[in-house]
């Protein structure tokens, strides 16, 4: 019990600002992806998905189970479920049919908590989906559990010659 409350003050101490202090550094590697100036890969032109995105939805289906993955242009895998984990598993009767799809995608079960706990809540998707077909039922819960399929347009600095200068999204006009 004494080491926790150790590790508590550490805590509280680390993260009190100095007197004085006029500026504060953010260091999360996303912060600049959530403020929509962070650089985006375009690949080449030729490819036919592209690869301009920050965050993108990959949905692996095999013959028994479903995995869901939310990949970084540049540090790979970030989120992942998938009906092969036991906690999973345990609930469901088959770990590829429509409800494995659909629980996969439930906020109450996996992929859109592990998403909404780690502040992602806009990714690019791919998937081409049949009309009420399993893919179409995952991703109509995931956008009803408050998941954004489109990420923002990247904001491009203003150019002097530029007729209008689009509002940046930190930047508040009361």
């Amino acid at each position: 019990m004494a080491s926790s409350r150790k590790v508590f003050h550490k805590i509280q101490e680390l993260n009190k600002c100095a007197e004085g202090v006029k500026h504060l550094v953010n260091r999360n590697p996303r912060n600049l992806e959530r403020l929509r100036v962070a650089y985006k890969t375009d690949g080449y032109h030729l490819e036919k998905p592209g690869r301009s995105y920050w965050h993108k939805l990959e949905l692996t289906a095999s013959n028994k189970y479903v995995s869901a993955k939310l990949n970084h242009f540049q540090n790979g895998t970030v989120v992942e479920s998938s009906t092969s984990e036991w906690a999973i598993k345990q609930h469901l009767f088959k770990g590829n049919d429509t409800a494995a799809y659909v629980n996969l995608a439930k906020v109450g079960l996996i992929f859109a908590t592990r998403c909404m706990e780690a502040g992602l809540t806009e990714m690019r998707c791919d998937l081409q989906p049949k009309p009420n077909g399993k893919v179409d039922k995952f991703l109509e819960t995931l956008t009803s559990c408050g998941i954004k399929l489109e990420e923002p347009e990247r904001l491009k600095p203003a150019r002097p010659w530029d007729m209008e200068r689009p509002e940046k999204p930190w930047e508040v006009t009361e």
